[in-house]
């Protein structure tokens, strides 16, 4: 018999993969070896979501989302994979201390794409929340 609660995240993961044809992580894992066991994180981002609006094909936009850490422990990020590798996640590795801040700057090449576009980054981390989706959107406009 199938479960029907483990349907729905494989059905979303799936979803998720086949935005562009393949996942990829940008992101270089971090040696988390000056965290202590325990500390607990809260990843907080300023928003989840940016509309490029109308952009032209072939333009590369950039968005940076900006973040804290609201916990009282140490926050690292361990890696941000984007649903397609048209787009790519930039963000400091370094441990973030409890009241601190950070960015994550998230590139967008919209050459040989029309049409809306709408990619989703999950940043994975030693937060309460252990993957968060930011998503980004725009509507490509062909060269004519």
């Amino acid at each position: 018999m199938i479960r029907t609660e483990l349907i729905m995240p494989v059905v979303f993961f799936t979803l998720l993969l086949s935005g562009c044809g393949s996942a990829v992580d940008n992101g270089v894992r971090l040696k988390t070896d000056d965290i202590a066991e325990g500390e607990v994180a809260e990843l907080v981002f300023r928003e989840y979501e940016f509309d490029f609006g109308k952009i032209t094909e072939g333009e590369k936009v950039a968005h940076i989302f900006s973040f804290e850490n609201k916990g009282p422990g140490k926050l690292v990020i361990k890696s941000a994979s984007t649903s397609c590798g048209c787009t790519v996640p930039k963000y400091d590795r370094s441990p973030i201390p409890p009241g601190k801040g950070g960015n994550l700057e998230v590139v967008f090449d919209s050459g040989g794409r029309s049409g809306i576009q709408t990619k989703t980054i999950s940043v994975r981390s030693n937060s309460t929340t252990e993957v968060v989706i930011l998503k980004i959107t725009a509507e490509v406009i062909s060269r004519k």
